[in-house]
């Protein structure tokens, strides 16, 4: 793709996009509103709830300083204790690599994003060698990206456009060949550059030139491309590369079929939340009137309405035999918002499942209640928790492993697809295994109840070791499987 082709792309990327842009404007206003907006906002139960909702994701899927993910060996790979150790150093080198990143603040960023928009985005790059950790997250915005789906299905091209001086151009981009105008810029705002006139007169150091940046994938892996389009007929590459596994990943809370942005509870429960905060308006303005009254005055020559303060102890002048100042009698009550509001409410946190996700208030839950609540949050979010695993954990998990194995810091060769799997460890990733480690714990209960040949059919070790997996107990706490090759006891060869 020449540069051209690329900026072709991206606009007919941009126009396809346009029309979800007041809607998703709409959805910000009234759940995220930006500060200094102007947006008057009455009613905050869609932002508490939006609010809550991305916390409770940030705490079922991803949660901070907790082992959310892990390597066990591949089915038929061989489970000797070198591989499990391995595999156990592996995890936790990367989680000690997320716990000292930004990753905590930045996904949830993103998930505010999901929550409000429907579409979240997530950068991950290397950090450069020194700091704490090997990984730097950045939650991008989605009204600054342009996504478009590829052959499978997800949104693994992302076009980002940004205005940056010439100064930020060239701390962004070190080794690009800019335009003399464009050095002599930044030379004004940043160090001294040799072979320059230092009285020649620089453009203007704060314009701003417009930079795309576009990641897509093709037949040789995950391509780059960085563009100066000031002159969109002339675009000059400012930078150009491939990757392994794409840096940018772009999650959904649910797709319609034909669409490629997502839809999210906010905007499904838009109309209700504009309803409800126009309520609390008109409540709001009948309370005033009720505070203060509408009053009316006769034009006597002495009364002047502008002078006059309705404060307690105040006295009004008034002409003899005149009216004076009186008040005017309300055509009623509005007590409809009684009515309405409380069911607004109810169905917008219903919608964004401010009532389901957060936690009870009850004293004390039984153990079958607590199984029953997550068993009902799993139903909830099966659909969409698919899709995050698919679009959100894989990818993530996939391109810092990457990183990790670049840098030497985890085998290469437990990461080849045959030594290892991922596996999920997430609190809403361990209800399916308490739900199957209920029915097989059942079933070996009836097995044992029945005694003597029904019970031999049951290998004891291999059920441990399904139920250690299924629960994500660690390795340590299983005794290492003997190999093919040592006899085990009571077994003569």
């Amino acid at each position: 793709m020449t540069p051209q082709q690329m900026l072709q792309r991206y606009a007919q990327a941009m126009d396809a996009r346009r029309p979800l842009e007041a809607l998703w404007q709409g959805c910000y206003d009234m759940a995220l509103p930006r500060p200094g907006s102007g947006i008057q906002i009455f009613d905050a139960t869609a932002a508490d709830a939006a609010e809550q909702l991305a916390a409770s994701l940030l705490a079922e899927l991803t949660p901070p300083w907790s082992r959310w993910f892990g390597l066990a060996p591949a089915r038929g790979a061989a489970e000797d204790p070198a591989t499990l150790r391995a595999l156990e150093d592996a995890s936790a080198t990367l989680q000690r690599h997320f716990d000292r990143s930004n990753f905590g603040m930045e996904v949830h960023q993103a998930f505010l994003d999901l929550v409000v928009a429907g579409t979240g985005i997530l950068l991950v790059e290397e950090a450069p060698l020194g700091e704490p950790s090997a990984f730097r997250f950045a939650a991008v915005p989605l009204r600054n990206a342009v996504l478009a789906e590829g052959p499978s299905g997800r949104l693994d091209t992302v076009f980002r456009q940004a205005r940056l001086t010439a100064a930020q151009l060239r701390q962004r981009h070190p080794a690009a060949e800019l335009p003399m105008e464009i050095e002599r810029a930044a030379e004004a705002n940043g160090p001294r550059l040799p072979g320059y006139d230092a009285l020649a007169m620089p453009q203007d150091p704060m314009a701003v030139h417009r930079v795309v940046e576009a990641v897509w994938p093709d037949h040789q892996g995950i391509r780059y491309l960085a563009v100066l389009a000031d002159e969109p007929d002339r675009p000059e590459v400012l930078a150009e590369g491939r990757f392994g596994e794409n840096p940018f990943i772009a999650f959904r809370w649910l797709k319609a079929p034909g669409e490629v942005y997502g839809r999210g509870p906010v905007m499904k429960a838009l109309p209700d939340i504009r309803t409800a905060n126009k309520v609390v308006e008109l409540v709001l303005q009948n309370a005033s009137i009720a505070c203060t009254g509408i009053w009316q005055a006769e034009d006597d020559g002495v009364l002047n309405p502008a002078t006059i303060k309705l404060v307690p102890g105040a006295i009004i002048p008034k002409a003899p035999g005149s009216a004076g100042l009186t008040p005017l009698a309300a055509p009623g009550n509005f007590n409809v918002s009684e009515l309405v509001l409380q069911d607004l409410r109810t169905r917008i946190r219903g919608a964004l499942l401010a009532d389901r996700l957060a936690p009870l208030e009850t004293a004390k839950m039984t153990a079958t209640e607590v199984l029953e609540r997550s068993a009902q949050t799993a139903r909830l979010l099966g659909a969409t928790y698919g899709r995050l695993q698919s679009e959100l954990l894989m990818p993530l998990v996939t391109r810092c492993l990457a990183i990790l194995r670049r840098r030497g810091e985890i085998p290469a060769a437990l990461l080849d697809g045959n030594a290892a799997e991922l596996r999920y460890e997430s609190p809403l990733a361990r209800v399916q295994g308490r739900a199957d480690a209920a029915n097989t714990l059942m079933f070996l209960q009836a097995v044992g109840s029945l005694g003597g040949a029904a019970a031999a059919q049951v290998d004891a070790a291999a059920a441990t070791r399904w139920l250690a997996r299924s629960l994500g107990a660690p390795a340590e706490v299983l005794v290492p499987r003997p190999s093919a090759a040592e006899p085990q006891p009571g077994v003569t060869r």
